[in-house]
């Protein structure tokens, strides 16, 4: 092989393994990117573990862009007219749909075709008139249809021909009318079990028209339809349990037919309330359900009420009696005394003054008795013959005393509701006998003193309720007795004093509820709640609880309520600037949720939460705090929800370097940054819902980023982002942010980045490959360039004729310049030359020179060596010749071969190539010994004209091939 051929391949090797990493850089750039954190917004809706909650937002359509993947979706409360069949084609997992009061009056056909999913709709309370054909077409999941208060006349056969898994269908307060249309209905729906038609205008209920097989019905409501004839002639309902009929419209009896008595023999639960039916019938109607009855609701009945109640307590399966609103002002001793079976008697409502003190000496079983909504002075003596009573209800009365004899023997009562009664005190012995209660309820009185009530006697209580009344201190030892409680409301009360061991002996609670009062913060220090080692609520909130400096307090209030989850501090009643001492929290290793919004704080120490490791929800909305420093929350990384709004915050750059890595939501309205920016949401990866309502918005570029990331991506939820409005500049204040348009401003630095990158990066490749491959070329263009640029300042000039010819050599073919070609044409011939040495002008460019010698000579004469062509000004010279005679198209060059060079040294210098193949020149070594003759031919190209096109000489030396 060639040797040079051989060094090209070398070279050829080399550049190909330096193309191969640079593309291997190339890709690695490229693959490098960076996940962004997701956001999105709904124009009317939010989302909430999968549900799209779209209530009361004024919507008179059905918005178009719920995802997809939501599994419910609630439109009540809106102006929803129409239901199109486009509403819902894309909600494949949607499983329940809420449409409840609306103005629906019209459901195009195949409106929910594409909802294979749902299993409950609810459609009540909107204007519907007709059930057009197959108009629940698609829904053959559905096993829950809620109907009422429309004003539906009309149903097509074919309406709920789909709906075969249909089990509760409710479509009551309508106006049917008449009971064939339900056979329409009832047709198609084989798995039906419950079905609600109260207050639809029938007047008859005759099961030959409703059906002639039996029905899977076990829940059957009738009530409030004007019936004047009630019969079943056949076993239709042989599953029937839980049956209600009954309307105050009518006024004449209805004809109650039912021809076996077995028809309604499995009934466990009848409610007859303002059944309107002769006293024969209505033995009939409780003879059929002799065998089954548990349960017995008799309302609001104007006729008849004590024959009733004993034909009714006759029945030996009966256990529950429900008797409200039916004006029983005062019961006697003989009432019930055929209620030997009952447990559970309900006599609210009913405007009872007194009750006769045996009144329910039958009732040795009742468990339950509910004497709420009457006007009872006093807790009623006949409550103290009931052994086995469990739940005693006198709430909402007018008991206004408690002695200590009103729960005399009742050591099995579990709860005792004395709620909403004008209670001003308790006694000691009050509850001496309440061995087993474990409930009390007495908030809404006017208690103002326990008088030590607590102290023993109620050893299982856990729930007491003593919320809005007036007590203003707990002294030592108040509920010392109540060792089992869990639950203590003290809430709404006027609580201004607590002692140190108010709460010794509540070594059980888990709830303490002392919100609004009058607690100060010298309250709540020398161990008052280090008795309540179990508690995992404290609501200290709405007091008057106030620190003013954040130094460390000497006795931390909750040292020692390590089990502690919640804590609730918010709205302090106070006018001045507080403060939240540095240890407050201490010892609250297991807090979870800390509520301190309103409590006027203007700063918080970064060591304030050192205490709590644990907690996963932070308010601290409504305080002066303007700026959180990023090392506040650096010892709660566990953090999931923040609750910023109205703290005069200026941005949210705290959250760059504040590490919460957990938190998933962020509420933070009515502040005072305008500018949302990426590096503020970029660093909480987990986040899902965001609420910045309220907040005035910049509309320009520096919130693009923002509104494209609120609208196109899918993991956070921007909430109500389409309502947010501009408050700069001047010409969008009080517009949509969403409405600007960012086209103009979607410069992305990061692709830009990636763009110039990738640019420079091919740059390097193609300026590599081109110099590795092609230097020599560009060498030889550089040398063009400056011919060029020099060719085109003195093209134009007249300049004279100085010399018949400029002599262009190497400085190593000097002598053979001098010692021949300088006396051959100038001492014998008479040419005057120009050469470097002689006629250059001192002090000149070298390159101005140059020029002026190539243009100021008739002839330029090159004399070509190896030396010659490596020379950089010899390069320039011929370069200056050649456009003389390519661009002006004048004879101007002759060109003197020292050597043999081979063609592919010549490769680079393209115009000299292109010269040698049109025209002949001269070789100093083919003249051999004849130089004569080389002499006379380079006198011959002297004397030729400047026209290029004239005939060429025929030189003796062959032209190069």
């Amino acid at each position: 092989m060639d040797p040079g051929l051989e060094k090209e391949q070398t070279k050829l090797e080399r550049g190909t393994k330096c193309c191969k990493s640079c593309i291997i850089f190339y890709i690695l750039c490229i693959i490098n990117v960076t996940a962004p954190v997701d956001g999105f917004s709904l124009k009317t809706c939010r989302i909430s573990y999968s549900t799209a909650i779209c209530i009361g937002s004024k919507l008179r359509a059905v918005p178009g862009d719920i995802p997809s993947t939501v599994t419910g979706l609630d439109l009540s409360s809106n102006r929803i007219s129409i239901i199109h069949a486009s509403d819902f084609k894309d909600l494949l997992n949607l499983t329940w749909l809420d449409l409840n009061i609306n103005n629906i009056s019209q459901i195009e056909s195949d409106a929910f075709a594409g909802l294979s999913s749902l299993e409950t709709l609810n459609l009540n309370n909107n204007k519907l008139v007709t059930l057009g054909e197959n108009v629940f077409d698609g829904l053959n999941r559905l096993t829950e249809l809620r109907i009422n208060r429309n004003r539906i006349k009309q149903v097509a056969s074919t309406s709920f021909k789909s709906m075969t898994s249909l089990k509760l269908l409710d479509i009551s307060h309508n106006k049917l009318h008449h009971i064939t249309k339900l056979q329409l209905i009832l047709q198609h729906l084989p798995h039906l079990r419950e079905l609600v038609i109260s207050n639809n205008d029938l007047t008859t209920f005759q099961s030959f028209e409703l059906t002639n097989k039996s029905l899977e019905l076990q829940y059957l409501d009738l009530s409030k339809n004007p019936l004047a004839v009630f019969r079943i002639t056949a076993d239709v309902f042989p599953n029937l349990t839980w049956f209600k009929i009954g309307s105050p419209a009518r006024k004449k009896q209805m004809i109650w037919d039912v021809q076996n008595k077995t028809f309604l023999s499995r009934v466990t639960t009848l409610d007859i309330s303002e059944l309107h039916l002769g006293l024969g019938d209505m033995e009939r109607l409780l003879e059929s359900v002799n065998s089954s009855l548990t349960i017995l609701r008799m309302n609001a009945m104007t006729h008849n009420l004590t024959a009733l109640i004993n034909i009714s307590c006759t029945i030996p399966t009966m256990r529950t009696l429900q008797l409200r609103s039916n004006k029983l002002s005062f019961v006697n001793a003989y009432l019930f005394k055929l209620c030997i079976n009952v447990t559970e008697l309900d006599l609210t409502d009913n405007k009872i003054k007194y009750i006769h003190d045996d009144a329910f000496k039958s009732l040795k079983n009742l468990r339950i008795l509910t004497l709420s909504k009457n006007r009872l002075p006093l807790v009623p003596a006949a409550t103290r013959n009931l052994p086995t009573l469990s739940e005693l209800d006198l709430s909402t009365n007018n008991i206004s005393t408690l002695d200590c004899h009103d729960f005399t023997n009742q050591t099995k009562l579990r709860k005792l509701y004395l709620y909403q009664n004008s209670i001003t005190a308790l006694k000691p012995c009050l509850f001496k006998d309440l061995k087993g209660l474990e409930t009390l309820k007495l908030q809404t009185n006017q208690i103002t003193k326990l008088n030590g009530a607590f102290k023993e006697h109620l050893p299982k209580l856990r729930y007491l309720y003593l919320n809005i009344n007036k007590l203003t201190a707990i002294k030592k030892d108040e509920f010392k007795g109540l060792h089992s409680l869990q639950n203590l409301s003290l809430d709404q009360n006027q609580i201004e004093i607590l002692d140190h061991k108010s709460f010794v002996g509540l070594t059980n609670l888990t709830r303490l509820h002392l919100q609004r009062n009058s607690i100060k913060q010298d309250k709540l220090q020398k161990g008052i709640f280090n008795p309540l080692i179990k508690l995992r609520t404290l609501d200290l909130s709405e007091n008057h609880i106030n620190y003013n400096e954040s130094r460390n307090l000497p006795d931390p209030p909750f040292s020692q309520l390590s089990h502690l989850e919640e804590l609730l501090v918010f709205s302090q009643h106070h006018r001045l600037h507080s403060y939240l001492p540095v240890n407050f929290l201490q010892g609250l290793t297991n807090l979870l949720s800390f509520k301190a919004r309103n409590i006027r704080i203007a700063s918080l120490d970064k060591d304030t939460f050192v205490y709590t490791p644990q907690l996963q929800l932070l308010e601290l909305s409504s305080n002066e705090l303007k700026e959180l420093p990023p090392d506040l929350f650096f010892p709660i990384p566990n953090l999931k929800s923040l609750y910023i709004s109205r703290t005069a915050l200026y941005s949210l750059d705290f959250l760059i370097d504040a590490n919460l890595t957990k938190l998933e939501f962020l509420q933070a309205r009515q502040n005072l940054y305008s500018v949302i920016r990426k590096e503020d949401i970029q660093f909480l990866p987990a986040l899902t819902y965001l609420d910045l309502q309220g907040n005035g918005f910049t509309c320009n570029c520096d919130n693009s980023w923002f509104l494209s990331w609120a609208i196109n991506d899918s993991k956070t939820q921007v909430y109500d982002a389409y309502n947010f409005t501009c408050n700069y500049p001047q010409e969008f204040k009080s517009k949509k942010l969403l409405d600007f348009d960012t086209r103009f401003c979607s410069v992305d630095m990061g692709f830009i980045c990636f763009l110039c990158t990738t640019c420079a990066i091919l740059c390097l490749m193609v300026v590599s490959f081109t110099y590795h491959f092609m230097r020599l070329h560009l060498v030889y263009a550089y040398y063009l360039f400056i011919a060029w640029f020099f060719d085109k300042k003195h093209k134009n000039k007249k300049t004279p004729l100085q010399y018949d010819a400029f002599i262009s050599y190497n400085t190593h073919d000097e002598p053979w310049v001098i010692d021949k070609l300088l006396p051959k044409l100038e001492g014998e011939q008479g040419w005057r030359l120009c050469l470097h040495h002689r006629d250059f002008e001192p002090g000149r460019p070298i390159i101005d020179n140059i020029t002026d010698a190539i243009y100021g000579s008739r002839k330029t004469i090159c004399v070509i060596s190896r030396k010659y062509l490596e020379s950089e000004w010899c390069s320039r010279e011929i370069q200056a010749a050649s456009f003389r005679l390519f661009d002006e198209q004048t004879d101007v060059l002759i060109l003197v071969f020292m050597e043999e060079i081979p063609s592919y040294l010549l490769s680079p210098y393209h115009r000299m190539r292109k010269m040698l193949k049109k025209k002949t020149y001269l070789s100093w070594p083919r003249a051999g010994e004849h130089t004569e003759l080389f002499w006379e031919k380079l006198c011959q190209a002297l004397e030729t004209r400047e026209d290029p096109e004239a005939k060429t000489l025929l030189l003796t030396v062959p032209t190069m091939p």
